[in-house]
């Protein structure tokens, strides 16, 4: 199912992944997901900025770099990556849903016109900061069984930050982080979001032996993404296949680690 009516989510789930962009969940943790939805779980990917911005509207240097990276007009950027995601989520066997909020490079174009902006500290007006956290909470209303899972915010993206605070601050305890991939196969880059962050936790490696390969199929829907990202489908197999398998699962080859917050003394 798809829907980009909360209304009509019901508490069937067990697992609600957000992410913050459509990619962002096949990318970190497509291979829990496919497990999930192979074990007979209910799974719901909660896409957070899906919105179109108006074909004519005030583009930033950096929206209009990116469009020409992904191959896209701006007239069709969102409803391609719209048509990647319905083919990923179908390709992992679970339910859809789009929030409708703006990009980070679409919602405030004057204020994350760079890339050191758009991977540096929110500003403090981000509209997306109150809605998403009212959206979090009427999202819980609505699946109280479910265990909610949200970017842990490696890499630093703005949407991921906002993400990580706005689960962080309303979910309570049925919540885990998951690692922003491929941010955190870059050296260093979850260490310091980790010193960023200051919080304690701790960790759990999942078993992805047998949905490693649709992982990897499901990543390669985003076709518009593949180029920036990884250069070819091969090296974003190859990149995958080496940091699942660096995680070393007790049981099994491949693997996706979840950050869970330590229970307080």
């Amino acid at each position: 199912m798809h829907t980009e009516d909360l209304r009509q989510v019901h508490d069937i789930y067990d697992h609600v992944y957000l992410s913050p962009h459509l990619d962002d969940a096949a990318l970190s943790c497509g291979g829990a997901i496919a497990r999930h939805s192979a074990a007979g779980a209910h799974v719901l990917v909660v896409t957070v900025c899906t919105a179109a911005p108006p074909p004519d509207g005030s583009f930033s240097d950096l929206a209009r770099k990116f469009h020409s990276e992904w191959g896209l007009s701006a007239e069709d950027v969102v409803r391609e990556r719209l048509h990647e995601d319905s083919l990923a989520m179908e390709h992992l066997g679970v339910d859809s849903l789009w929030v409708g909020m703006f990009d980070a490079i679409y919602r405030r174009p004057d204020a994350y016109n760079s890339e050191d902006a758009l991977f540096g500290r929110p500003t403090d007006d981000d509209p997306l900061s109150p809605a998403l956290q009212t959206f979090i909470h009427a999202l819980q209303g609505r699946v109280p069984r479910a265990t909610l899972y949200a970017p842990l915010g490696i890499g630093a993206h703005v949407d991921h930050q906002i993400t990580y605070a706005a689960a962080r601050a309303g979910a309570g305890a049925a919540i885990a982080f998951y690692e922003d991939f491929p941010y955190v196969a870059y050296p260093g880059a979850l260490e310091k979001r980790l010193e960023m962050l200051g919080e304690s936790f701790v960790t759990s490696t999942i078993d992805i032996d047998s949905t490693l390969s649709r992982k990897i199929g499901a990543v390669a829907t985003y076709a518009s993404q593949i180029a920036v990202l990884f250069g070819n489908t091969a090296a974003m197999r190859r990149m995958i296949t080496e940091y699942a398998k660096g995680l070393r699962p007790d049981v099994g080859t491949y693997g996706e680690r979840l950050w869970l917050l330590a229970p307080q003394a």
